[in-house]
């Protein structure tokens, strides 16, 4: 059974940034889209699932740690690593005590197999049922109960998300291999890579049905780029409306908005737009919408493409400012 440490390539101590880390690596690396020339591409993605799912489920990682499930979450066998003890030998005696008494010192031996019955000395141990309603059995103990019905393969799937969709967490709509479309919730502060499991939308079996497996992609953006929560933009404006001041029209994930400009702006002034930002991971619900970050404008001043009149009505002018006074120039 595959260790999943040894799947994610991880250490047994990692964190549960390490796994989901090394899991989304990997995720990126085997997932089938990429690998269409790769028949095995699907398999291995599986595997690196399964060992994600158990790794990142506190509960179950801490019973494979002490060996109470497998890799693959079943329960382990009760009597892994059970072997002869010393002291039980074929043919060999019980140690005698002291005047000759059982039970003090000496091997632990002395039944051999064709002399003792074992179902009565277990019988007379565990206090067993009546002797003729016991069926016979092999070996010591209850027999291990069989495998669970395995699930369903999981299906995998890649969702394209547009920036703006993704920045404002805007359900999404996809297809599923049965072709049935479902309307998708994004989760708070998705990025691109983010796995999301539709559960027993995968392939049918005798245990139920497997997963679907969705990885989101997130599209760029012409003029919008993320930064952690926020989303920056450059807006360019003209030389008239950095200087008398104006109110102009900006673009957010969530339609244009007017936006103020002081008189004497300068370029490279930063304005925030409170609430226009990416959807938070942790952050509250307001009015039952994810918190978001803002979004920071970039001011940029753009020169007229012609010159002439404006160095008409600069004639003889000089700015007395020294904007790289600081630089010691």
């Amino acid at each position: 059974m595959a260790d999943p440490y040894s799947t994610l390539g991880i250490a047994r101590t990692a964190s549960e940034a390490d796994i989901k880390s090394a899991y989304r690596k990997l995720a990126k690396e085997l997932h089938p889209d990429r690998n269409k020339d790769n028949p095995k591409a699907a398999e291995k993605f599986s595997v690196v699932t399964r060992a994600y799912d158990l790794l990142s489920d506190k509960a179950k990682r801490a019973q494979y740690d002490r060996g109470e499930i497998d890799g693959e979450g079943n329960p382990a066998n009760p009597f892994a690593g059970m072997g002869a003890r010393g002291g039980y030998s074929r043919g060999g005696t019980y140690g005698a005590g002291p005047g000759g008494g059982p039970g003090a010192g000496g091997d632990f031996g002395g039944f051999g197999t064709e002399d003792v019955d074992l179902g009565d000395l277990f019988e007379g141990l565990f206090g067993g049922r009546n002797r003729q309603q016991q069926q016979p059995k092999r070996g010591f103990g209850r027999q291990p109960p069989p495998p669970p019905p395995k699930r369903g393969g999981d299906i995998q799937y890649r969702l394209a998300v547009p920036f703006v969709d993704a920045a404002a967490g805007r359900d999404q709509r996809i297809t599923l291999a049965d072709g049935k479309a479902i309307n998708l919730k994004l989760p708070a502060g998705v990025e691109d890579g983010t796995m999301m499991r539709l559960k027993d939308k995968g392939h049918a079996g005798p245990g139920g049905n497997g997963d679907g497996i969705v990885m989101v992609d997130v599209g760029s953006h012409p003029f919008f780029r993320r930064e952690g929560d926020n989303i920056r933009m450059d807006l360019p404006i003209t030389l008239d409306e950095a200087v008398r001041g104006a109110k102009v029209k900006c673009p957010t994930v969530d339609g244009a908005v007017m936006l103020t400009i002081k008189p004497g702006s300068s370029g490279g002034t930063v304005l925030r737009l409170g609430g226009k930002g990416w959807t938070k991971k942790n952050g509250a619900l307001i009015d039952g919408k994810h918190e978001r970050g803002d979004q920071l404008v970039t001011l940029e001043i753009q020169l007229p493409a012609d010159l002439a009149t404006l160095e008409e009505r600069l004639e003889g002018w000089i700015d007395p400012a020294r904007p790289r006074e600081k630089f010691g120039l």
